[in-house]
């Protein structure tokens, strides 16, 4: 479904990605893992088209280099960034409603799904955004761009600085998004995490992809592990 080759990133004259590679295919959940300032960020930020870069980003077999990010999204493309990205001053209702593509709802995702998925995004929706705690604004974040009905959803670090309970109810999202055959490539920082729900994995160093595998190969290789994971 997804394939990155050679792609490179930079930001100004800093070159940040060196030829990664990586592909999704259809219902798979895969991760992308390595210490802070990797380029895990980038790699996602420039197969949406945030970033400059060269090289060959393939979805569903058509080219997106080079293409502006409102097209890449509308191709099928969706990205929870990391700092989340929500309107303040608009209910969490209007949030969700701005995540749809068109005024009608005919994907595979409704305003209901969501509000059964997060029961609080129901019991808030009439509330500005801003109000909302961090975990309530991830939830918020995550829906909205269901609310486009993706084909695959790119995600930032989703579970950065949420509680426990918030986080286990993400990871059964993740698994929801899987079952409706939507893909997930995933930047994780919780390594359990991203064991527990990937198919694949791929570990990221200086720019560059150093390890992929499955999360069984990757607990077998203790040394891609300290050398590119532990601290």
């Amino acid at each position: 479904m997804l394939e990155v080759a050679d792609l490179h990133a930079y930001y100004g004259k800093s070159h940040i990605l060196h030829g990664v590679h990586l592909r999704v295919g259809q219902g798979e959940i895969v991760s992308l893992l390595g210490r802070n300032g990797v380029g895990r960020s980038t790699t996602i930020k420039a197969i949406m088209g945030q970033v400059a870069g060269s090289g060959s980003v393939k979805f569903q077999g058509q080219e997106l280099m080079g293409l502006k990010t409102y097209v890449i999204s509308r191709r099928g493309l969706g990205y929870v960034p990391e700092n989340r990205d929500i309107f303040p001053t608009l209910t969490v209702r209007q949030n969700l409603l701005l995540g749809q593509k068109g005024t009608r709802e005919s994907g595979r995702w409704s305003m209901e799904d969501m509000y059964q998925l997060f029961p609080r995004l129901r019991e808030r929706a009439d509330a500005p955004a801003g109000v909302l705690s961090g975990g309530e604004q991830q939830m918020l974040t995550l829906c909205r761009t269901l609310m486009g009905d993706p084909d695959l959803v790119m995600i930032d670090e989703p579970t950065e600085g949420l509680a426990p309970k918030i986080v286990e109810q993400v990871a059964s999202l993740f698994d929801e998004i899987a079952r409706r055959g939507i893909s997930i490539l995933l930047v994780e920082q919780k390594l359990a995490i991203a064991m527990k729900i990937s198919q694949r994995v791929y570990v990221m160093g200086h720019g560059r992809i150093v390890f992929e595998g499955t999360p069984a190969d990757l607990r077998a290789s203790e040394s891609v592990r300290k050398e590119w994971l532990e601290v």
